[in-house]
């Protein structure tokens, strides 16, 4: 997959997670990708959220890890 694909990817997951997020005040940016890292900035009401680090790893990870398998970490950049 090269780059160009897993940024569409990428944003096809963002795409996903979004409606979830901005249901609950949130939102989510790319920042950037890097090899198999994921930098996004989470948003709104989901940067004060206690369980941001779960929907972290638990939403926005394994929904990207389905369009872009081969990453292997989503960080989020406060």
């Amino acid at each position: 997959m090269d780059a160009q694909e897993t940024l569409q990817n990428v944003e096809k997951a963002l795409e996903e997670i979004r409606p979830f997020l901005m249901s609950d005040g949130g939102n989510i940016a790319l920042l950037s990708i890097e090899d198999t890292v994921v930098k996004v900035q989470l948003q709104g009401a989901c940067t004060g959220c206690s369980v941001n680090q779960m929907t972290l790893k638990n939403g926005v990870e394994a929904t990207i890890r389905k369009y872009a398998p081969h990453i292997m970490e989503v960080i989020n950049i406060e």
